[in-house]
């Protein structure tokens, strides 16, 4: 009687393989939504590019900063990646303005 509530109490250890495989899953769900975000923001500037908009380019150009910066923070994005990004957006900025 005693050894059966020590059981119930004792956690049941998984196999470390299937932790890492339900935290692998997590991470890219919550990854691919960040990511999802991050276009949704691309895609924002350039429809304000095309409208030229210098405003609403501004505004949707500091999102997308943002966006990157925190994906490099979270590690979602490497440092050049997000660099290199910013730099192509932020061309592409100066270009409605020029």
């Amino acid at each position: 009687m005693a050894d059966d509530k020590k059981d119930k109490n004792k956690k049941v250890k998984k196999p470390t393989a299937l932790k890492r495989d339900e935290q692998s899953i997590k991470r890219n769900l919550r990854n691919r939504s960040f990511k999802s975000k991050v276009t949704t923001a691309v895609r924002t500037f350039e429809d304000s590019l095309s409208k030229k908009d210098g405003a609403g380019a501004k505004a949707s150009l500091s999102a997308v900063y943002s966006l990157m910066d925190k994906g490099v923070k979270k590690g979602i994005y490497k440092m050049n990646k997000a660099g290199r990004v910013k730099t192509r957006l932020s061309a592409r900025a100066k270009q409605l303005s020029a």
